[in-house]
């Protein structure tokens, strides 16, 4: 087996959990090298402990230094021991949902130069080598600016590196599929939970989108103790967990990914067998590092 090595970039500390925590944890357990690159310290979050109010960004904004702290937790329970935020703690700043003031302070993420952030992330890239880098999709999920721009920035140091002795083999997108998360807010509708239920799934992608899907389920319990450790954004009620909003979503131990470029691997390489409920058994490859090596 190859030397795999795996990097992701997040935006905000919780995002690298709720996203592919469980894929983390699988790789890491799997003797993968497993680097976890952060864009903010999430400084501009909602925060949800009444007593931890004090922390927040118009108040003593000092919610960043306080996540840096839960973001180490967190990967310690998804045994991650590689995590770096890009171009050192606090270079970027959150950058606060689309259209809101933070989106202007020149400090922030949404307004960093593309170039350099990408020359940041190519810095990690030489010294990890990676063969896999996993971001968000081009809308970041939801349209987060934060997720927006890493998005750019990832693929812009993918691009950067091609055709180098440092290439990158595959760049993959995080995906949440609409048919997943429905089944999961029909479950929670039918179970007693003290979070809200979601009455629709405004974003998402459709099952035919998705090109990889990870059963990580036996570290499912990893996730969610590394989602308890986000306590200033997370609540959790096993299965279920919520943000400030209080509308809740299942943590799943399967996640999901579409292959954006690269050379797809041939089903079932590098994993016993694909498990999930998307499509028919084993139309998909179940490994980031299908067909490399």
């Amino acid at each position: 087996m190859i030397d795999r090595r795996l990097l992701l970039v997040h935006a905000h500390p919780d995002d690298e959990t709720i996203g592919t925590g469980a894929t983390m944890a699988r790789y890491v357990a799997e003797g993968a090298q497993v680097t976890l690159v952060t864009c903010t310290l999430g400084e501009e979050g909602e925060i949800i402990p009444p007593e931890l109010a004090h922390l927040a960004a118009d108040h003593e904004d000092a919610l960043g230094g306080h996540r840096i702290g839960e973001l180490d937790a967190a990967c310690a329970a998804l045994g991650v021991t590689d995590h770096r935020f890009l171009g050192g703690a606090g270079r970027w700043r959150d950058s606060g949902m689309m259209g809101v003031a933070s989106n202007r302070d020149p400090r922030c993420f949404w307004r960093a130069d593309l170039d350099e952030a990408a020359g940041a992330l190519v810095e990690v890239i030489k010294e990890v080598r990676p063969q896999v880098i996993v971001t968000y999709d081009r809308i970041g999920l939801y349209g987060h600016p934060d997720h927006i721009k890493a998005n750019r920035v990832a693929w812009r140091a993918f691009q950067m590196v091609q055709d180098t002795p440092l290439e990158v083999a595959k760049f993959y997108h995080t995906a949440m599929v609409k048919s997943v998360m429905k089944r999961g807010a029909e479950a929670m509708h039918e179970a007693d939970v003290a979070f809200s239920a979601p009455e629709s799934v405004p974003f998402g992608a459709d099952d035919g989108e998705i090109t990889t899907e990870i059963d990580a389920r036996p570290y499912l319990a990893a996730k969610l103790a590394a989602l308890r450790a986000h306590a200033t954004q997370v609540s959790v009620r096993e299965p279920w967990f919520a943000l400030s909003n209080n509308i809740g979503q299942e943590a799943f131990g399967v996640e999901h990914y579409v292959l954006w470029s690269g050379v797809r691997g041939p089903a079932g390489v590098g994993a016993p067998v694909e498990v999930g409920g998307i499509g028919e058994p084993y139309d998909r490859e179940v490994c980031l590092f299908a067909g490399i090596g």
